[in-house]
């Protein structure tokens, strides 16, 4: 498997089929006298950011802590959470229990919902 081309920036999708975000990073365990192992995928924008560049991961961090974000430090879901590795990458955890969410949940929060007229998730 080519860590690089189908897993990192494809889509998350969790156990329902709901989008939790893209990948933004792997973490990877290296073991003496052993070929290393992938052990988590990450979420987040501090990951994302970090790719970019390590500064510009301290400037979101600290960005979001001012604008109260609950969750600063990336998602981290075991490897062993993977299902299958397709167009998708699909984990065994549901998005709902997870952080991936709270920067979408805080957007409908503070903003969304002051839109006058905007749909406030009432079906």
């Amino acid at each position: 498997m080519d860590i690089i081309r189908d897993v990192l920036d494809n889509q998350l999708v969790d156990c329902e089929g709901r989008k939790m975000g893209k990948v933004d990073g792997v973490v990877m365990e290296w073991r003496d006298q052993e070929p290393p192992r992938l052990t988590y995928i990450e979420v987040g924008m501090p990951t994302l950011a970090h790719r970019l560049h390590p500064r510009l991961a301290g400037w979101i961090a600290k960005i979001q802590s001012q604008w109260g974000a609950k969750h600063s430090e990336p998602l981290r879901i075991p490897f062993s959470k993977v299902c299958d590795i397709g167009i998708d990458v699909k984990v065994d955890v549901e998005a709902e229990t997870t952080p991936a969410l709270a920067y979408e949940q805080w957007v409908s929060e503070h903003i969304i919902q002051r839109i006058p007229g905007a749909e406030h998730g009432e079906s």
